[in-house]
């Protein structure tokens, strides 16, 4: 396997072990990875965004990776951000001769970099914003919509993150000649997918296992520290509902059903975005999720050595 190989990218929903797979392949081809999700780019916000970095450790080697711990907790690291820093860290490891995998769940950061989305660094729009403080969200939605095809409904998660989408989509429309072109990065894709009924058993188990380890106070810590609970929520999931928990919202019980149900539904947003790029035209070699870690490596292997003939 040589370094001259395109892009090696590991997609798919929650929960289905694509980094396991990912760090395996590592492992095997000197390949270092670059992370697509887009909460793991935050600091001390661990067990939440699932980083397990215990898991980039195969017999005390330590797999590099790129693109987790990079900003701190309470900003808005967007789009442009990721794709500038993914830029940077594909070009470092490809300088080295060594394979870069990128692995993540985040349809929105993987297809960005594979379809060479055009962005800029958009700034506030104060005039904008003033005006957009008077709609509602109904309102907010459909001037959303008149601006911007939509994929998925993540844009609406708060209002703050609405507003943004809105003026990031006004910016666009009116800069597009002066944002520069995204270079073309060809990709073998492996995604990693499971049964429905095995996926929502993943997360529920996972989600407890979240619980166990201290999810909770690794969330009232980042409060205590400083950061805004409106800040911590925008980032959805599991700082959305254990921060209205510790609000005093709702109960532990209500949290931890609801909590779960949002998971489930984020999984299947994953699974109908990748089925998007799939009728977009962009190949995934599925494979799956529930078979034992040696044969999935296996079978990405084998991916990997018949896209070279």
């Amino acid at each position: 396997m040589n370094a001259n190989l395109p892009l090696i990218t590991i997609l798919g929903p929650t929960a289905t072990g694509k980094t396991s797979l990912a760090v395996n392949l590592a492992n095997i081809l000197g390949a270092e990875i670059i992370s697509a999700d887009s909460r793991q780019v935050y600091r001390r916000m661990d067990i939440g965004t699932g980083k397990d970095l215990s898991d980039y450790q195969i017999n005390g080697k330590q797999i590099p990776y790129h693109l987790i711990d990079i900003v701190e907790p309470g900003t808005k690291y967007n789009l442009f951000e990721y794709q500038q820093d993914f830029l940077k860290a594909f070009t470092d490891i490809q300088s080295r001769s060594k394979q870069a995998i990128l692995c993540g769940g985040s349809g929105l950061y993987i297809e960005s970099v594979l379809n060479g989305y055009k962005m800029a660094s958009v700034p506030v729009n104060e005039q904008l914003r003033e005006e957009l403080n008077d709609y509602s969200a109904e309102q907010l939605e459909q001037r959303l919509k008149s601006v911007k095809k939509l994929h998925n409904n993540a844009d609406f998660d708060t209002r703050k993150r609405t507003i943004r989408a809105i003026e990031i989509a006004e910016y666009q429309k009116t800069n597009a000649a002066a944002i520069p072109d995204f270079p073309k990065i060809d990709s073998i894709i492996i995604g990693v997918r499971m049964e429905r009924a095995a996926v929502c058993q993943s997360i529920y188990e996972r989600l407890k296992q979240r619980l166990r380890d201290g999810m909770i106070d690794e969330i009232q810590a980042l409060l205590d520290s400083g950061i805004a609970p409106d800040d911590l929520i925008y980032y959805g999931l599991e700082y959305k509902f254990v921060t209205q928990y510790l609000q005093g919202e709702f109960s532990y019980n209500y949290m931890v059903e609801h909590l779960n149900i949002a998971i489930h539904q984020f999984a299947k947003r994953q699974m109908t975005w990748f089925r998007r790029m799939e009728r977009n035209g962009f190949k995934i070699n599925w494979i799956d999720g529930l078979l034992p870690l040696e044969e999935k490596v296996n079978l990405a292997m084998e991916i990997l050595r018949l896209s070279e003939v």
